[in-house]
């Protein structure tokens, strides 16, 4: 059964289990995605509120061109979940793979390498996606509906935690790639990707505190 088929309950004893995957990569990929259907969330609490409908048509087309644009979003997390375990899965098979003659070691390295590169292509997706929805949030929070600031700041919270995870589960897997002209530009992205997500979660989080401030 996929990691998304199963009911929380479920993925959450699953991932509180003697086995190594699903792991962090999994969880930041869900993360990731609630965050990002709670600004739906958000947004599906705005669109009919009378405050909304006064706004000048091109921000409302605006919100609802944003809301739309996270859905795709959502649902490549999604997918993610299970693509960072079948990953990490890959890469152990790749290891149990015989190593008797010269042809099953180059066969075995060529299959740990190519399960390496996935191992860190799809949570560099993950985190790549959460920042260019963290993007969006601030025109949301702008204009969403005032009563749900604090799921904003949760969604916040969630997306730029699952982003950051998903760097960590690069930084991990990096070490594994022997191709050092590739392993040089992943860390570079990661460390751009990084920056970025901070600096934007912090901007975010502040404004929904000042929201939230109590005068």
């Amino acid at each position: 059964m996929k990691l998304v088929e199963m009911n929380v309950r479920s993925f959450i004893d699953e991932v509180d289990s003697k086995s190594p995957a699903p792991g962090g990569g999994s969880v930041s990929s869900l993360m990731s995605a609630m965050g990002v259907a709670l600004t739906r969330m958000v947004g599906h609490l705005t669109v009919e509120k009378k405050k909304f409908l006064a706004l000048d048509p091109k921000i409302q087309f605006e919100f609802k061109d944003i809301i739309f644009s996270l859905t795709g979003m959502k649902e490549e997390l999604i997918h993610l979940i299970d693509a960072d375990t079948e990953a990490f899965n890959r890469i152990m098979s790749a290891y149990q793979l015989p190593k008797s003659t010269d042809n099953e070691i180059e066969m075995r390295k060529a299959k740990i390498q190519e399960g390496t590169l996935q191992a860190i292509m799809v949570p560099l997706k993950v985190a790549s996606i959460s920042l260019a929805a963290l993007h969006q949030f601030d025109f949301v929070l702008t204009y969403g509906n005032k009563q749900t600031v604090s799921d904003i700041g949760v969604a916040t919270l969630a997306l730029s935690s699952g982003a950051l995870g998903a760097i960590m589960n690069v930084l991990i897997n990096l070490p594994g790639l022997d191709d050092e002209i590739a392993r040089k530009q992943y860390s570079n992205q990661v460390e751009n990707l990084e920056r970025n997500i901070v600096q934007v979660r912090d901007q975010l989080l502040g404004k929904v505190y000042q929201h939230l401030k109590i005068s």
